[in-house]
């Protein structure tokens, strides 16, 4: 007999090319695939993006569970997990057809749940779970029960965005001028006696007459001066972009988010730190993922595959031009620039296009990294090999995916599950410095 509270989750290919392993996240909960959700992921099995292999791996965990009589008994998923089923046909409900009249994948995946729905009546609740918002708005017009895939979802996004760096006022006068004094660092029970730290924590700390920028450094256990270097021609305009700068500049962190609005200066600091440190790396990668405008297929676009990506990376071209203009043409750091690129040990590139090469002793920045899903930020982190420094940078509040949201993009996931790890800092950039109008735009309008 089933659980009292069992129920029975109808999944959308949207959901399955997100993370391939959904199927195993519903406890004991029996799931339904309808059959037009393979019939999609079918377009997809053939090419190099993270979605592509999503539905590969789908269709080989689906080959691992299938038997004889897969088609009518479903196929246990496992210990304590329910069972799967493939939904081979349903005739549409006279209501789903009410309601929308075009014969489309998504009406199909509604009119499933629907006759599941009629099915069970009050025995189990059916649940259609789609990352499509305007999937679940046509659901819950029928009447069903929707939701969105919440296994990888940050609780707080916002709490997880501020909780790394701390202003704290009322710090007694002797404390903040022995950090002046003392750069190798103060033990962090004279800082903060009755505080348990963990990670590379930041510190605005102050009192009526002076102040001091400081970080915690796990691994000496010590609270640390952070100064505001130049680094090749960019200087620290605020607290915040002091301690980006440190984080990206530590050798002993390897893995650094930096967040913030537009104009806060993200990819500009990464970028600025990598060339400062170009010398300690083999190259410096910098890739940001595509998210084509109104979900459309890069295919439409004309031109070369080059041709098609560099609206999208022009961005990054950006920065490294404005770098550039910090120089003379003939400087120093402006040969250095051009040797980088000539001998493509500066890559500025589309994320795709980065897959599958080797990350050992590289310095690789990810720009716009909230348009990436959780399993794509762990497939990138986990491919990194000895000598290699990652840094994340984007803004959680500008997500240009359909199916991401401040609580489920991989930037989020990235900041509070890390968060007190050794070998990670984040920092998040509040103002704005790209001027006083952009500031403005972005706060007001």
């Amino acid at each position: 007999m089933a659980g009292k509270n069992k129920k029975t989750f109808i999944l959308d290919t949207n959901v399955i090319l997100h993370d391939y392993r959904a199927i195993y996240n519903f406890k004991d909960n029996d799931i339904i695939i309808p059959i037009v959700v393979l019939e999609e992921l079918d377009r997809f099995k053939k090419g190099n993006d993270l979605i592509n292999y999503h539905a590969r791996e789908f269709m080989r965990e689906l080959d691992k569970i299938s038997d004889l009589d897969f088609f009518k008994k479903g196929g246990k998923l496992g210990p304590k997990l329910g069972r799967l089923f493939i939904e081979v046909g349903n005739k549409i409900p006279q209501d789903v057809r009410a309601f929308f009249h075009e014969d489309i994948p998504d009406h199909r995946i509604l009119a499933v749940t629907a006759c599941k729905a009629q099915e069970l009546e009050d025995k189990e609740k059916v649940i259609l779970v789609t990352k499509d918002l305007n999937m679940r708005m046509k659901a819950r017009a029928l009447g069903l029960l929707a939701e969105d895939y919440k296994n990888d979802q940050v609780e707080d996004p916002d709490f997880a965005i501020n909780r790394s760096v701390r202003e704290i006022n009322g710090v007694a006068p002797e404390i903040i001028k022995a950090i002046h004094e003392n750069p190798g660092g103060l033990e962090v029970k004279k800082v903060f006696p009755r505080e348990a730290i963990r990670g590379n924590n930041y510190y605005i700390l102050k009192n009526d007459n002076a102040s001091a920028l400081a970080a915690y450094d796990p691994m000496k256990q010590l609270i640390r001066k952070v100064d505001k270097p130049n680094i090749f021609g960019i200087y620290p305009r605020n607290a915040e972009q002091a301690f980006a700068i440190d984080a990206l500049m530590n050798p002993n962190i390897q893995l650094v988010a930096i967040s913030g609005k537009a104009g806060t200066g993200k990819t500009l600091l990464a970028l600025a730190s990598a060339l400062q440190q170009a010398k300690l790396y083999e190259q410096i990668y910098l890739a940001r993922p595509i998210v084509a405008l109104s979900n459309r297929d890069l295919g439409y676009l004309p031109g070369d595959m080059n041709e098609k990506v560099d609206p999208y990376m022009q961005p990054l071209y950006d920065n490294l031009g404005f770098i550039k203009r910090r120089f003379n043409i003939h400087s120093q750091e402006n040969r250095l620039i051009e040797d980088l690129q000539k001998e493509e040990k500066l890559l500025i590139s589309a994320l795709a296009f980065i897959r599958g090469r080797s990350l050992s002793d590289i310095y690789f920045i990810v720009d716009e990294a909230q348009n990436l899903t959780p399993h794509e930020v762990k497939t990138i982190i986990t491919r990194a090999g000895e000598g290699t420094k990652m840094v994340f940078t984007g803004d959680i509040d500008q997500i240009d995916s359909p199916y991401l949201d401040k609580k489920s993009n991989g930037l989020s996931h990235l900041i509070d599950k890390m968060q007190g790890q050794d070998i990670f800092a984040h920092v998040h950039l509040e103002k704005g410095e790209r001027s006083h109008l952009a500031d403005l735009a972005s706060s007001l309008l």
